[in-house]
């Protein structure tokens, strides 16, 4: 669904969000006072320089100058686009993100017709395993039962050429969109032939596994074959909506059984998901026939911090476990763990959780062993550690999967794991293998971290505006505070008033609680990195204390407003007199000046 989000859920989205939660499922963050601290995630560094604010509910780094919101940190972190981070961390607190169509029709999305084609023809294989015994058998002999069918959307294809185009491809533009969806293949077309050549439907006589993206929306298809046959599973083809390397089959269902995951467990079948998912294993999900992908792993750590794999503990298992292991260490971070579990043989997650049962399944989950304690005793497998020549070879196997380790202390201790079982001092085995990407590297000057430097905050009239709207950024229920209205700032000729007005005049009508629900109602504006800087600063000051400091820079700019009116209305009753209203005007500021000037003489 496309359309403008409102604000408003947007404020409340800020406002129910805790930055420390979804912050701290990605960075190992410690408590300090107020704040929590870590090693940045966005640099590398040793010394923890990253603060999360609570009370702010924002984030910074003083080592190279991050900083942001929660929605902020989801798209730099995770690399998201705003509507992305939005429905991310809509679906983490439990809202649905609403549409604003300005009460017109809203302009139909070019996806729109292929998310309504995938869901009529989810709804028709739905309809069609309940009317074939054959299907359902197969589904009962596999002990599942009607509820978990009902809860992932299972269906049966029949065994049909044309099932789908009968049913909704009747017209052109309705093949098209089937065949833009991966549900019908078209036809060879014959040598010398103009006629068209028709279509057929993908899938047939096979079980159907509908596959969910982040909003419950039928994006492809997973089919297996009741019978023997080949290919055993077979899987839509990449799509506009549909990409086997972004997407995990079941992660919709597990975010719906638990909106705070805490670990996420990635098996090889669409069967896997569906019975641990029965069997109360509610954050299993599965690769669509791909091997795992840093992307998929990127998406992983979005929504909790562990991941563990299970894989069968044949050859093949342990294979498809070290390509994964390959293409997890580019997202490895300190407060990132990574597991892996390998099973009995002959055993697959679905058949020997519904051997042995819930409990028993998640104690070998628990027991699962660390990614770098198989890194290390898989490549300790490769050679021969008692001799010069295999621990030689060791740590030249280790040195390009370590650099694709991001800089850290996860590094760090697994480099000096490496070096302790090929016998060398770790900064001198370090040292050895830098050596020649050192020499073929281009010698380039560092570049200087950029640290944007404000002016400090004083209280001269130099730095009234900018003070108020420091105030505001870091407490803004002080603008409640405020009685004058703030158009009247707008006749002083400073920088920085027209945003002072424009922030005093949004507060009063639409108050929020913390700086980064004011900010998010800035972003994508000019004003927004300015005020986010601003953000950076400590300002330890309460609420009541802020509140007179803003109360007084105010009553500061008001008197200078005045002040240019009656020069100006001097000037024009010199030039060309005055009317009465002006007059009027004129003669009231002056006595105010007049009264003001004598309390002052008689405090003196």
């Amino acid at each position: 669904m496309s359309g403008r989000i409102p604000q408003h859920f947007i404020d409340e989205l800020v406002a129910r969000a805790d930055i420390v939660e979804l912050i701290g499922s990605r960075v190992a963050l410690k408590k300090h006072g107020k704040e929590y601290k870590a090693c940045c995630p966005f640099h590398g560094e040793k010394t923890p320089s990253f603060t999360v604010v609570p009370d702010k509910q924002f984030y910074h780094c003083f080592g190279c100058g991050a900083h942001g919101t929660a929605l902020g940190f989801l798209m730099e972190h995770d690399h998201l686009s705003f509507v992305e981070a939005v429905e991310d961390l809509a679906a983490r607190v439990g809202l649905d993100v609403p549409r604003e169509d300005h009460g017109a029709a809203r302009a139909a999305s070019p996806t729109d017709g292929l998310f309504a084609m995938l869901e009529k023809a989810a709804e028709l294989y739905r309809k069609e395993l309940k009317g074939s015994a054959r299907a359902k058998d197969y589904f009962k002999s596999r002990g599942l039962t009607g509820d978990t069918a009902t809860r992932f959307g299972l269906g049966f294809a029949p065994d049909a050429w044309d099932f789908l185009i009968r049913t909704t491809g009747q017209s052109e533009k309705d093949r098209q969109t089937l065949l833009s969806v991966g549900l019908i293949i078209e036809r060879e077309r014959k040598p010398g032939s103009n006629a068209s050549p028709g279509h057929y439907d993908r899938f047939r006589d096979r079980v159907m596994f509908p596959i969910r993206d982040a909003r419950g929306r039928t994006i492809g298809f997973g089919g297996r074959v009741l019978d023997k046959g080949e290919p055993k599973y077979l899987n839509s083809p990449e799509t506009e909506l549909f990409h086997k390397g972004r997407e995990l089959y079941g992660l919709y269902e597990a975010r719906q059984a638990s909106r705070t995951l805490t670990r996420l467990l990635v098996v090889e079948g669409y069967m896997d998901v569906v019975r641990l998912h029965q069997a109360g294993i509610t954050y299993a999900v599965a690769t669509l026939g791909t091997a795992t992908t840093p992307e998929h792993l990127s998406r992983v750590f979005r929504i909790c911090s562990e991941l563990i794999f299970c894989f069968d503990g044949d050859r093949a298992g342990r294979a498809a476990a070290w390509r994964a292991l390959e293409n997890s260490l580019s997202q490895i971070r300190d407060g990132r763990q990574i597991r892996f579990l390998f099973l009995p043989d002959g055993h697959d997650p679905d058949s020997l959780v519904g051997e042995e049962g819930r409990e028993a399944f998640e104690s070998r989950l628990d027991r699962a062993i660390s990614l770098s304690e198989y890194f290390l005793s898989h490549l300790s497998s490769q050679v021969d550690v008692s001799t010069v020549d295999g621990r030689a070879r060791l740590a030249e196997l280790a040195r390009p999967l370590l650099e694709k380790i991001p800089a850290g202390v996860y590094r760090e201790l697994l480099a000096e794991e490496v070096a302790k079982l090929v016998r060398l001092d770790a900064a001198r085995l370090s040292a050895a293998l830098t050596r020649d990407a050192d020499r073929a590297a281009p010698k380039t000057a560092p570049q200087p971290v950029f640290r944007p430097k404000l002016a400090p905050i004083s209280t001269g009239r130099g730095s009234l505006v900018r003070q108020a709207i420091r105030i505001l950024v870091h407490h803004p229920m002080a603008a409640t505070h405020v009685r004058a209205a703030p158009e009247d700032l707008l006749d002083i000729e400073r920088p920085g008033i027209p945003l002072l007005v424009e922030l005093l005049n949004d507060l009063q009508e639409n108050p929020c609680p913390h700086t980064a629900a004011l900010l998010e109602r800035w972003r994508g504006r000019p004003d927004f990195e300015p005020l986010a800087k601003l953000a950076r600063d400590e300002y330890p000051v309460d609420a009541s204390g802020a509140a007179r400091e803003l109360t007084d820079a105010l009553n500061h700019l008001f008197p200078e407003r005045a002040e240019r009116r009656v020069e100006e209305l001097v000037r024009k009753k010199s030039r060309e007199g005055l009317t009465d209203a002006e007059r009027a005007e004129l003669q009231s500021f002056l006595t105010k000046a007049a009264v003001t000037g004598n309390a002052a003489g008689q405090r003196t």
